[in-house]
Protein backbone atom coordinates (compact mmCIF):
# COMPACT_ATOMS: atom_id res chain seq x y z
CA UNK A 1 0.00 0.00 0.00
CA UNK A 2 1.56 2.92 -1.31
CA UNK A 3 1.10 7.30 -0.59
CA UNK A 4 -0.74 7.05 -4.66
CA UNK A 5 -3.89 5.09 -3.32
CA UNK A 6 -4.32 7.59 -0.20
CA UNK A 7 -4.22 10.73 -2.83
CA UNK A 8 -6.57 8.84 -4.98
CA UNK A 9 -9.12 8.41 -1.86
CA UNK A 10 -8.94 12.02 -1.16
CA UNK A 11 -9.67 12.59 -4.60
CA UNK A 12 -12.43 10.25 -5.17
CA UNK A 13 -13.66 12.38 -1.91
CA UNK A 14 -13.80 15.87 -3.65
CA UNK A 15 -14.36 15.07 -7.56
CA UNK A 16 -17.21 12.07 -6.86
CA UNK A 17 -18.52 13.16 -2.83
CA UNK A 18 -17.67 9.87 -1.54
CA UNK A 19 -16.92 10.08 2.18
CA UNK A 20 -13.10 9.07 2.39
CA UNK A 21 -14.56 7.43 6.19
CA UNK A 22 -16.32 5.21 4.72
CA UNK A 23 -14.22 4.55 1.54
CA UNK A 24 -11.28 3.92 4.45
CA UNK A 25 -14.01 2.00 6.56
CA UNK A 26 -14.91 0.01 3.55
CA UNK A 27 -11.07 -0.59 2.36
CA UNK A 28 -10.37 -2.50 5.61
CA UNK A 29 -13.07 -4.75 5.46
CA UNK A 30 -12.01 -5.92 2.34
CA UNK A 31 -8.49 -6.26 3.56
CA UNK A 32 -9.71 -8.26 6.87
CA UNK A 33 -11.57 -10.14 3.90
CA UNK A 34 -8.88 -10.87 1.75
CA UNK A 35 -6.44 -12.01 4.64
CA UNK A 36 -8.73 -14.39 6.10
CA UNK A 37 -9.83 -15.79 2.11
CA UNK A 38 -5.60 -15.63 1.19
CA UNK A 39 -4.13 -17.23 4.45
CA UNK A 40 -6.88 -19.42 5.65
CA UNK A 41 -7.39 -17.63 9.00
CA UNK A 42 -10.23 -17.27 11.34
CA UNK A 43 -8.26 -14.70 13.55
CA UNK A 44 -9.85 -11.43 14.66
CA UNK A 45 -7.68 -9.38 12.89
CA UNK A 46 -8.13 -5.66 12.36
CA UNK A 47 -6.15 -3.43 9.61
CA UNK A 48 -3.93 -0.69 11.00
CA UNK A 49 -4.05 1.77 7.80
CA UNK A 50 -1.23 4.66 8.07
CA UNK A 51 -2.37 7.67 6.07
CA UNK A 52 1.06 9.26 6.25
CA UNK A 53 3.55 7.05 5.41
CA UNK A 54 1.26 4.83 2.78
CA UNK A 55 1.39 1.27 5.05
CA UNK A 56 -0.65 -0.96 6.89
CA UNK A 57 -0.17 -3.88 8.89
CA UNK A 58 -2.44 -6.61 9.75
CA UNK A 59 -2.83 -7.08 13.79
CA UNK A 60 -4.25 -10.12 15.15
CA UNK A 61 -6.10 -9.65 18.68
CA UNK A 62 -4.41 -12.56 21.23
CA UNK A 63 -5.06 -13.42 24.20
CA UNK A 64 -2.18 -14.23 26.89
CA UNK A 65 -2.28 -17.64 28.77
CA UNK A 66 0.34 -19.06 30.39
CA UNK A 67 0.32 -21.96 28.00
CA UNK A 68 -0.69 -21.82 24.27
CA UNK A 69 -3.31 -24.16 22.98
CA UNK A 70 -4.34 -22.46 19.86
CA UNK A 71 -1.74 -20.26 18.28
CA UNK A 72 -3.88 -18.10 16.73
CA UNK A 73 -6.42 -16.95 19.29
CA UNK A 74 -3.67 -16.88 21.79
CA UNK A 75 0.12 -16.13 22.93
CA UNK A 76 2.06 -17.22 25.74
CA UNK A 77 2.96 -14.41 28.55
CA UNK A 78 6.70 -14.96 28.51
CA UNK A 79 6.17 -13.54 24.45
CA UNK A 80 3.40 -11.18 25.80
CA UNK A 81 6.14 -9.45 28.22
CA UNK A 82 8.71 -9.11 25.77
CA UNK A 83 6.35 -6.28 23.92
CA UNK A 84 5.55 -4.91 27.21
CA UNK A 85 6.70 -6.76 31.02
CA UNK A 86 3.42 -4.78 32.46
CA UNK A 87 0.79 -7.38 30.70
CA UNK A 88 -0.86 -9.78 32.68
CA UNK A 89 -2.59 -13.60 31.91
CA UNK A 90 -6.04 -13.18 30.10
CA UNK A 91 -4.85 -9.36 29.06
CA UNK A 92 -5.66 -9.29 25.20
CA UNK A 93 -2.81 -8.17 22.71
CA UNK A 94 -2.76 -7.09 19.07
CA UNK A 95 0.03 -8.91 17.52
CA UNK A 96 0.90 -7.78 13.92
CA UNK A 97 0.63 -10.95 11.86
CA UNK A 98 1.44 -9.44 8.38
CA UNK A 99 2.15 -11.40 5.59
CA UNK A 100 4.98 -11.03 3.47
CA UNK A 101 3.61 -10.87 0.32
CA UNK A 102 -0.03 -9.58 1.78
CA UNK A 103 1.33 -5.78 -0.22
CA UNK A 104 -0.18 -7.81 -3.43
CA UNK A 105 -3.49 -8.78 -2.17
CA UNK A 106 -3.95 -5.38 -0.40
CA UNK A 107 -3.73 -3.57 -3.66
CA UNK A 108 -5.96 -5.75 -5.46
CA UNK A 109 -8.53 -5.83 -2.90
CA UNK A 110 -8.07 -1.92 -2.79
CA UNK A 111 -8.89 -1.78 -6.39
CA UNK A 112 -11.76 -3.65 -6.73
CA UNK A 113 -13.10 -1.33 -3.35
CA UNK A 114 -12.01 1.75 -5.09
CA UNK A 115 -13.63 0.66 -8.62
CA UNK A 116 -17.09 -0.02 -6.77
CA UNK A 117 -17.53 2.22 -4.48
CA UNK A 118 -16.60 4.85 -7.31
CA UNK A 119 -19.60 3.29 -9.49
CA UNK A 120 -21.83 3.30 -6.02
CA UNK A 121 -21.19 6.33 -6.14
CA UNK A 122 -21.81 7.79 -9.56
CA UNK A 123 -25.23 5.56 -9.33
CA UNK A 124 -26.14 7.60 -6.32
CA UNK A 125 -25.84 10.79 -8.10
CA UNK A 126 -27.51 9.84 -11.18
CA UNK A 127 -30.42 8.25 -9.51
CA UNK A 128 -30.79 11.63 -7.04
CA UNK A 129 -30.25 13.70 -10.31
CA UNK A 130 -33.09 11.35 -12.04
CA UNK A 131 -35.40 10.77 -9.26
CA UNK A 132 -37.05 14.40 -9.11
CA UNK A 133 -38.13 14.43 -13.19
CA UNK A 134 -40.43 11.66 -13.08
CA UNK A 135 -43.54 12.87 -14.38
CA UNK A 136 -41.72 15.25 -16.27
CA UNK A 137 -40.38 16.22 -19.89
CA UNK A 138 -36.98 15.55 -20.66
CA UNK A 139 -35.48 15.53 -24.41
CA UNK A 140 -33.12 13.50 -25.78
CA UNK A 141 -31.35 11.49 -28.53
CA UNK A 142 -32.17 8.68 -29.55
CA UNK A 143 -28.85 6.03 -29.42
CA UNK A 144 -29.98 2.44 -30.52
CA UNK A 145 -32.89 0.04 -30.73
CA UNK A 146 -33.67 -3.49 -30.67
CA UNK A 147 -37.10 -5.33 -30.24
CA UNK A 148 -37.89 -4.16 -27.26
CA UNK A 149 -36.52 -0.75 -26.78
CA UNK A 150 -35.76 2.56 -27.69
CA UNK A 151 -32.83 3.49 -26.07
CA UNK A 152 -32.78 7.66 -25.26
CA UNK A 153 -29.62 9.36 -24.08
CA UNK A 154 -31.09 11.85 -21.52
CA UNK A 155 -27.27 13.45 -20.62
CA UNK A 156 -25.99 11.01 -18.19
CA UNK A 157 -28.15 8.05 -18.94
CA UNK A 158 -29.79 6.18 -21.64
CA UNK A 159 -33.44 5.54 -20.92
CA UNK A 160 -35.72 2.78 -22.41
CA UNK A 161 -38.64 3.51 -24.08
CA UNK A 162 -40.75 0.55 -24.19
CA UNK A 163 -42.79 -0.95 -27.32
CA UNK A 164 -46.14 -0.17 -25.47
CA UNK A 165 -45.12 3.22 -24.92
CA UNK A 166 -44.10 4.28 -27.86
CA UNK A 167 -46.50 5.76 -30.63
CA UNK A 168 -47.97 3.94 -33.16
CA UNK A 169 -47.90 6.07 -35.91
CA UNK A 170 -43.98 7.97 -35.17
CA UNK A 171 -41.39 6.09 -36.66
CA UNK A 172 -37.72 6.24 -34.67
CA UNK A 173 -34.16 6.76 -36.12
CA UNK A 174 -30.83 6.73 -34.79
CA UNK A 175 -29.47 10.37 -33.55
CA UNK A 176 -33.19 11.94 -33.92
CA UNK A 177 -34.03 14.18 -31.37
CA UNK A 178 -37.19 14.02 -29.10
CA UNK A 179 -39.37 14.82 -25.72
CA UNK A 180 -40.33 11.83 -23.66
CA UNK A 181 -42.30 11.77 -20.90
CA UNK A 182 -40.79 10.08 -17.78
CA UNK A 183 -42.80 7.74 -16.16
CA UNK A 184 -40.65 5.75 -13.41
CA UNK A 185 -37.48 6.18 -12.02
CA UNK A 186 -36.05 3.18 -10.16
CA UNK A 187 -32.91 2.14 -8.63
CA UNK A 188 -31.62 -1.74 -9.20
CA UNK A 189 -28.54 -3.93 -8.60
CA UNK A 190 -27.60 -2.85 -12.21
CA UNK A 191 -28.06 0.65 -11.46
CA UNK A 192 -30.57 3.38 -11.97
CA UNK A 193 -33.12 2.84 -14.78
CA UNK A 194 -35.36 4.91 -16.33
CA UNK A 195 -38.32 4.19 -17.87
CA UNK A 196 -39.81 6.87 -20.68
CA UNK A 197 -43.12 7.48 -23.00
CA UNK A 198 -44.20 9.26 -25.72
CA UNK A 199 -47.86 7.57 -25.49
CA UNK A 200 -48.73 8.95 -21.72
CA UNK A 201 -51.48 11.45 -21.49
CA UNK A 202 -48.93 13.15 -18.94
CA UNK A 203 -46.83 14.00 -21.91
CA UNK A 204 -49.45 16.06 -23.22
CA UNK A 205 -49.94 17.96 -20.25
CA UNK A 206 -46.60 18.64 -19.69
CA UNK A 207 -45.96 19.68 -23.21
CA UNK A 208 -49.38 22.49 -22.77
CA UNK A 209 -47.43 23.37 -19.52
CA UNK A 210 -44.85 24.20 -21.09
CA UNK A 211 -45.89 26.01 -24.13
CA UNK A 212 -49.14 27.67 -22.57
CA UNK A 213 -47.87 30.66 -19.95
CA UNK A 214 -51.01 30.87 -18.46
CA UNK A 215 -51.19 26.91 -17.46
CA UNK A 216 -47.90 27.09 -16.25
CA UNK A 217 -48.53 30.32 -14.15
CA UNK A 218 -51.64 28.63 -12.95
CA UNK A 219 -54.29 30.68 -14.37
CA UNK A 220 -55.81 28.43 -16.32
CA UNK A 221 -55.75 24.29 -14.95
CA UNK A 222 -55.72 21.58 -17.32
CA UNK A 223 -58.90 19.57 -15.84
CA UNK A 224 -58.36 15.84 -17.77
CA UNK A 225 -56.65 14.46 -20.51
CA UNK A 226 -57.75 11.61 -22.97
CA UNK A 227 -55.25 10.59 -25.45
CA UNK A 228 -55.12 7.84 -28.11
CA UNK A 229 -51.27 8.44 -29.18
CA UNK A 230 -50.54 9.18 -32.40
CA UNK A 231 -53.50 9.82 -33.58
CA UNK A 232 -56.41 11.95 -31.27
CA UNK A 233 -56.24 13.85 -27.96
CA UNK A 234 -58.85 15.66 -25.81
CA UNK A 235 -57.92 17.89 -23.00
CA UNK A 236 -60.49 19.94 -20.74
CA UNK A 237 -59.13 23.46 -19.30
CA UNK A 238 -60.71 25.84 -17.06
CA UNK A 239 -59.61 29.33 -15.63
CA UNK A 240 -61.34 30.64 -12.76
CA UNK A 241 -61.27 34.05 -13.91
CA UNK A 242 -64.36 34.52 -15.79
CA UNK A 243 -63.04 37.04 -18.36
CA UNK A 244 -60.22 34.43 -19.46
CA UNK A 245 -60.69 32.29 -22.38
CA UNK A 246 -59.02 29.17 -21.23
CA UNK A 247 -59.72 27.43 -24.42
CA UNK A 248 -57.99 30.43 -26.30
CA UNK A 249 -55.27 30.48 -24.53
CA UNK A 250 -54.00 27.12 -25.11
CA UNK A 251 -55.03 26.98 -29.13
CA UNK A 252 -53.31 30.08 -28.97
CA UNK A 253 -53.78 33.27 -31.50
CA UNK A 254 -54.23 31.13 -35.35
CA UNK A 255 -53.87 28.14 -33.43
CA UNK A 256 -49.97 28.26 -32.94
CA UNK A 257 -49.55 27.35 -29.66
CA UNK A 258 -51.40 24.15 -29.71
CA UNK A 259 -49.97 23.36 -33.44
CA UNK A 260 -46.55 23.69 -32.18
CA UNK A 261 -47.73 20.46 -29.94
CA UNK A 262 -49.16 18.93 -32.39
CA UNK A 263 -45.68 19.22 -34.53
CA UNK A 264 -43.89 17.73 -31.45
CA UNK A 265 -46.27 14.72 -31.54
CA UNK A 266 -45.95 14.62 -35.67
CA UNK A 267 -49.61 15.50 -36.24
CA UNK A 268 -51.93 14.08 -33.55
CA UNK A 269 -55.45 15.85 -33.53
CA UNK A 270 -55.79 17.89 -30.49
CA UNK A 271 -59.16 19.46 -29.17
CA UNK A 272 -58.89 21.65 -26.48
CA UNK A 273 -62.72 22.15 -24.66
CA UNK A 274 -64.13 23.81 -21.87
CA UNK A 275 -64.17 22.04 -18.05
CA UNK A 276 -67.56 22.35 -16.41
CA UNK A 277 -68.85 21.07 -13.68
CA UNK A 278 -72.53 20.71 -15.26
CA UNK A 279 -72.27 17.46 -16.80
CA UNK A 280 -75.09 18.77 -19.44
CA UNK A 281 -72.11 21.90 -20.92
CA UNK A 282 -68.94 19.51 -19.86
CA UNK A 283 -69.81 16.04 -22.13
CA UNK A 284 -71.26 18.92 -24.90
CA UNK A 285 -68.00 20.46 -24.86
CA UNK A 286 -66.13 17.19 -25.19
CA UNK A 287 -67.64 15.71 -27.92
CA UNK A 288 -65.99 18.74 -29.84
CA UNK A 289 -66.11 19.00 -33.09
CA UNK A 290 -69.71 17.72 -33.21
CA UNK A 291 -72.88 20.04 -32.36
CA UNK A 292 -75.17 18.66 -29.27
CA UNK A 293 -79.29 19.17 -29.29
CA UNK A 294 -79.50 17.98 -25.76
CA UNK A 295 -77.93 15.64 -23.33
CA UNK A 296 -79.99 13.87 -20.64
CA UNK A 297 -78.66 12.84 -17.56
CA UNK A 298 -78.56 9.81 -15.07
CA UNK A 299 -76.51 11.16 -11.82
CA UNK A 300 -76.77 7.59 -10.24
CA UNK A 301 -75.24 5.74 -13.03
CA UNK A 302 -72.84 8.56 -14.15
CA UNK A 303 -74.21 8.09 -17.49
CA UNK A 304 -75.71 10.13 -20.76
CA UNK A 305 -77.53 10.02 -23.72
CA UNK A 306 -76.60 12.84 -25.79
CA UNK A 307 -79.22 13.71 -28.84
CA UNK A 308 -77.18 14.94 -31.90
CA UNK A 309 -78.37 16.20 -35.26
CA UNK A 310 -78.90 13.25 -37.72
CA UNK A 311 -76.14 14.56 -40.19
CA UNK A 312 -73.41 15.05 -37.14
CA UNK A 313 -74.12 11.42 -36.01
CA UNK A 314 -70.86 9.93 -37.55
CA UNK A 315 -68.66 12.99 -36.40
CA UNK A 316 -69.85 12.95 -32.95
CA UNK A 317 -69.43 8.84 -32.83
CA UNK A 318 -65.86 9.33 -34.50
CA UNK A 319 -64.25 6.85 -36.39
CA UNK A 320 -64.10 3.76 -35.09
CA UNK A 321 -65.85 5.41 -32.01
CA UNK A 322 -63.30 7.38 -31.39
CA UNK A 323 -64.58 10.29 -30.43
CA UNK A 324 -67.39 9.36 -28.25
CA UNK A 325 -64.69 7.09 -26.19
CA UNK A 326 -62.20 10.06 -25.90
CA UNK A 327 -64.72 12.36 -24.80
CA UNK A 328 -66.67 9.52 -22.07
CA UNK A 329 -62.50 9.20 -20.83
CA UNK A 330 -62.26 12.38 -20.78
CA UNK A 331 -65.36 13.66 -18.80
CA UNK A 332 -65.47 10.39 -16.86
CA UNK A 333 -69.27 10.02 -17.55
CA UNK A 334 -70.71 7.33 -20.33
CA UNK A 335 -72.32 8.79 -23.22
CA UNK A 336 -74.68 7.11 -25.40
CA UNK A 337 -74.93 8.78 -28.91
CA UNK A 338 -78.50 9.05 -30.47
CA UNK A 339 -79.73 10.97 -33.52
CA UNK A 340 -82.54 13.36 -33.75
CA UNK A 341 -84.72 11.38 -35.57
CA UNK A 342 -84.13 8.41 -33.48
CA UNK A 343 -84.57 10.39 -29.94
CA UNK A 344 -88.25 11.32 -31.34
CA UNK A 345 -89.18 7.90 -32.29
CA UNK A 346 -88.24 7.27 -28.31
CA UNK A 347 -89.69 10.16 -27.19
CA UNK A 348 -86.84 11.39 -25.88
CA UNK A 349 -86.78 14.47 -27.82
CA UNK A 350 -90.25 16.70 -28.61
CA UNK A 351 -90.79 19.43 -31.82
CA UNK A 352 -90.66 22.14 -29.65
CA UNK A 353 -87.12 20.88 -28.14
CA UNK A 354 -84.79 23.72 -30.11
CA UNK A 355 -80.89 22.90 -31.45
CA UNK A 356 -78.34 23.94 -29.00
CA UNK A 357 -74.78 24.90 -30.75
CA UNK A 358 -72.01 23.67 -28.88
CA UNK A 359 -67.64 22.84 -29.24
CA UNK A 360 -65.99 24.06 -31.59
CA UNK A 361 -64.13 22.16 -34.84
CA UNK A 362 -60.02 22.83 -34.10
CA UNK A 363 -58.49 20.60 -36.10
CA UNK A 364 -60.38 18.37 -38.47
Amino acid sequence: MNSQLFEAIDYLEKEKGIDKDILLETLEAALISAYKKNFKSATNVRIDINEESGSMRVLSRKTIVEEVEDVQEEISLAEAEKIDPNYEVDDVIEVEVTPKDFGRIAAQAAKQVVTQRVREAERGVIFSEYADREEDVMTGIIQRKDPKFVYVNLGKIEAKLAESEQMPTEEYYVHDRLKVFVTKVENTGKGPQIYISRSHPGLLKRLFEMEVPEIYNGTVEIKSVAREAGDRSKISVHADDPELDAVGSCVGQRGQRVQVIVNELKGEKIDVVEWSEDPVEYVSNALSPSKVVEVLVNEEEKATTVIVPDYQLSLAIGKRGQNARLAAKLTGWKIDIKSESEAREEGLLTETDTYSETGEDLFE
